[in-house]
């Protein structure tokens, strides 16, 4: 299983009337692109959300959330998020939310 289709659905519905939405498949899941900036994913069975530098710490300090890391290094502003932290309707628009907040802080592609 190479992501959730069931939580890539859930993003979707969310994120669906964003103007300049792009699905690509990467780090072995899917990226949803808004405006040209990597807005969150789904990789396995967690959630891939770009919160930004100034909210990445903060992030961090919710359960159910880790640095996203390949390749041994963290990147910074970008976080999992487990199932345990998206698990109710509520916890998972605050977090998409957060991801389309700081996107719509930088400038288009």
């Amino acid at each position: 299983m190479a992501y959730d289709e069931a939580l890539a659905a859930r993003v979707r519905r969310l994120l669906a009337r964003r103007p300049a939405l792009v699905e690509r498949r990467m780090f072995g899941g899917i990226a949803f692109m808004v405006r040209g900036h990597m807005c969150c994913g789904v990789l396995k069975n967690d959630l891939v959300v770009r919160v930004g530098p100034a909210r990445y710490e903060k992030a961090l300090s919710q359960p159910h959330v880790r640095p996203m890391d390949f390749t041994g290094r963290p990147i910074s502003g970008f976080v999992f998020v487990g199932p345990g932290g998206y698990r109710t309707d509520e916890m998972f628009r605050t977090w998409i939310k957060q991801a389309v907040a700081f996107i719509s802080s930088l400038p288009p592609k």
